[in-house]
């Protein structure tokens, strides 16, 4: 009899435990569309920097440009756990770890082919690799670019092994839109929607009045109310 109260204690106690802890931090705003449709690496927008490069090449660019992007994220977008992006991305190199090494050969030999054999070729390779990590690195538009890398992120630790460029293919678009600055998109931007107006401090504008207190002068007080009537933006 003991045994089952014991049990009986424990089930009601389970579920008080699993939701009174406090949520971590999250990123709640809404964000703009950063939808975009898939990619082949060729489109201007996506500036790969592999200029002549043959299909199988630009594949691989688009890999390991994600690939950098997601190495990143998993160093920049930390400040929220929730996203995941250091496991995710740990778990992608991991998983397609064939795949990237693949990739990481295809786009050597394209600078091998254009830039000269040898430590010419492998020079412009190292020079590209340091060269998108800066491109992936964003400061102000932080909280959509770990957003949406941390999106993709779940795609690739689910996708097959040899199918991360389909991932790539289809939000690399995506990921290049999202740094972008872009703000709250449900009330807008600057000021969220609103306006905060204060009445003017110059003692002209004030009675002293012992009972009630300081009092604004009615013409200071329509000068007031004409500021904060103005629309906000």
């Amino acid at each position: 009899m003991i045994r089952i109260a014991v049990r009986r204690v424990a089930l009601t106690i389970l579920p008080l435990t699993m939701f009174s802890a406090p949520a971590s931090a999250q990123l709640f705003w809404n964000p703009p569309d950063f939808s975009a449709p898939p990619v082949t690496g060729a489109e201007p927008e996506m500036n790969l920097g592999l200029p002549g490069a043959t299909p199988e090449e630009l594949r691989a660019g688009l890999v390991w440009n994600l690939r950098a992007a997601l190495n990143v994220a998993a160093l920049q977008c930390d400040f929220e756990p929730t996203l995941l992006t250091t496991s995710n991305y740990n778990a992608t190199i991991a998983h397609h770890d064939s795949e990237l090494a693949d990739a990481l050969k295809t786009v050597e030999g394209y600078f091998q082919r254009t830039a000269g054999k040898g430590k010419p070729g492998q020079a412009a390779a190292d020079q590209y690799g340091t060269r998108i990590y800066s491109t992936y690195s964003t400061v102000q538009a932080q909280r959509g670019f770990c957003q949406v890398a941390g999106s993709i992120g779940r795609d690739a630790i689910f996708a097959d092994r040899g199918h991360l460029y389909e991932v790539a293919q289809k939000r690399m678009g995506e990921l290049k839109k999202s740094l972008t600055l872009s703000g709250e998109q449900y009330f807008g931007t600057p000021g969220y929607g609103f306006r905060a107006s204060l009445p003017s401090l110059a003692e002209g504008c004030w009675k002293v009045n012992k009972k009630k207190g300081d009092l604004l002068l009615s013409s200071c007080k329509a000068q007031w109310d004409a500021e904060a009537a103005k629309p906000a933006g």
